[in-house]
């Protein structure tokens, strides 16, 4: 039951509660999503103002990993408490309390536990349209992606094929000339610089048919776990050049998947290439392969200065690279998105404890 009240009090409790509530709902109206923790104070502190006795009461609103308070805070007290949810989802909850010592659980009127039940459902809405606005807003950005990334992948197709035919000549008329002139040193040393601009060049241009989907897929239930050990392999002089330690961490030694080979060795390749890339000498580079019932989770993780907030959205995006001018085509990752894609799986990264990044690779097996 609720205490005795005069007519007269309980219409000025009334007025305080109305106006907590027009309050609370003008907060939230004008409230900044990116940083609402001005709107959690003074949330926290109406609500203080419209109990009974304010002077004594104490209030937390407790939302995800955050807490915030307004009052004393005996140990033993009385509370009324609503929970916050978010599509019926419980985040947190919000409390008033008053001291054991002088109140019980009938000093809270009926309309402040409408009042407090009122603010959770407010709070719980502003969530909700939080994550609808930032849903709305990732899916605006994917489909723009999508949309630059399908005619971007048109066009790199065309100048991939363009491409390969010159290429192939300049590769074979410079080895001709190689031999026409195998008695001038000078003259060789410059052919040599063309052949190897020209191999990079057509690694490039394999890099641009990777994007573009245009290589055809070898799909065959294959063991992964022989093609990463390889793959790693071959880059055993790029870990020694840097004296990095590789660790792998292998669930099984048999992890049966249906992948392209060549594929799944770019995939690898291109991830631990960029690891050891920003590792710093004598760091530790991880590889971590967990085979699951439905699907194989591959994690590359370094110890590298770690991927900048500004660039979140720009990793997989063709031709965006953070390394010098000269060090890289911006294709590495775009290529293992677009592999990943074709193999139905997903890839995302996250940073490293206490530095660097984390790639995982999510391949489902049906």
């Amino acid at each position: 039951m609720s205490p005795l009240i005069s007519a007269e009090d309980k219409l000025r409790e009334r007025i305080k509660e109305l106006t907590c509530l027009y309050n609370v709902s003008s907060y939230i109206a004008n409230s900044d999503l990116d940083n609402l923790e001005p709107t959690w104070q003074a949330i926290v502190y109406s609500l203080q103002e419209a109990i009974r006795y304010p002077e004594e009461a104490s209030v937390e609103l407790r939302i995800e990993d955050k807490l915030i308070s307004a009052g004393d805070y005996p140990e033993d007290k009385v509370i009324i408490l609503s929970a916050i949810k978010v599509f019926n989802k419980p985040i947190g909850s919000i409390q008033v309390g008053y001291s054991k010592l002088k109140y019980n659980e009938n000093s809270f009127l009926n309309e402040e536990i409408q009042l407090l039940n009122n603010i959770a459902l407010e709070i719980g809405n502003l969530f909700e349209r939080k994550q609808i606005i930032e849903s709305e807003a990732l899916a605006k950005r994917q489909i723009e992606r999508a949309d630059r990334l399908g005619i971007l992948g048109e066009i790199t197709a065309g100048i991939a094929h363009e491409l390969n035919t010159p290429l192939a000549n300049i590769l074979g008329y410079t080895e001709l000339l190689k031999d026409q002139f195998k008695d001038n040193p000078s003259v060789l040393n410059d052919l040599d610089k063309i052949i190897h601009s020209a191999i990079f060049s057509r690694e490039v241009v394999k890099k641009l048919m990777f994007f573009s989907c245009d290589m055809p897929q070898q799909m065959e239930l294959r063991n992964m776990v022989p093609i990463i050990k390889d793959a790693i392999g071959l880059l055993n002089p790029n870990f020694k050049k840097k004296e990095l330690h590789c660790h792998l961490d292998i669930s099984k030694d048999k992890i049966m998947l249906r992948v392209d080979a060549i594929q799944l060795t770019q995939v690898i390749f291109n991830l631990v290439i960029n690891a050891i890339y920003f590792s710093p000498k004598q760091g530790k580079i991880t590889v971590m392969v967990k085979d699951t019932e439905s699907q194989v989770i591959l994690k590359i993780s370094d110890e590298g200065p770690g991927i900048q907030k500004k660039d979140f959205d720009h990793v997989f995006n063709p031709f965006f690279t953070t390394k010098p001018v000269g060090e890289g085509s911006g294709l590495g990752l775009s290529v293992v998105h677009g592999i990943v894609k074709s193999h139905k799986g997903s890839i995302k990264f996250e940073p490293n404890q206490p530095k660097g990044t984390i790639f995982t690779i999510t391949l489902p097996k049906n």
